[in-house]
């Protein structure tokens, strides 16, 4: 399927002044507004690589309950990712990686590894930097 044949079902569109560093950010429909901070610094404000893990992690969940339905298995309630970022600078310049951590109390460690593994097929932050960046999927 070709680029032109995918139907838009949303798109976010957010204003940003700023960067890293005492920059400021806000949705258009005015519910996300967020005040931004130097990663280690004690700013009060949060940094791209946290918003990208919380996106990250809450679309998995969503992307694993896809995957449930299609197992004929019950996601657990309590389904839980925890996302680690990394923003790191090497010879090469800035680069991120990534770990997923899951959590699927009450199922066996096989189902939750096929959930697991499906989720990171379905999800769209996944397909969009499984390839481009260091990534690590781990059932807990």
């Amino acid at each position: 399927m070709n680029e032109q044949e995918r139907k838009v079902i949303y798109t976010a569109r957010t204003h940003t002044v700023g960067g890293r560093d005492g920059g400021k950010a806000k949705s258009d429909d005015g519910i996300l507004e967020v005040g931004f901070s130097t990663p280690g610094t004690h700013g009060t404000g949060t940094n791209p690589e946290q918003l990208l893990a919380a996106g990250w992690s809450a679309c998995f969940i969503g992307a694993m309950g896809v995957a449930a339905r299609k197992l004929r298995v019950v996601l657990p309630p309590d389904a839980a990712v925890d996302a680690e970022v990394d923003l790191r600078q090497g010879a090469d310049g800035y680069s991120l990686a990534a770990r997923l951590n899951i959590t699927l109390p009450g199922l066996d460690r096989e189902t939750a590894q096929a959930l697991a593994k499906a989720g990171h097929d379905i999800c769209p932050y996944s397909k969009a930097l499984r390839d481009s960046i260091g990534v690590m999927i781990n059932v807990v």
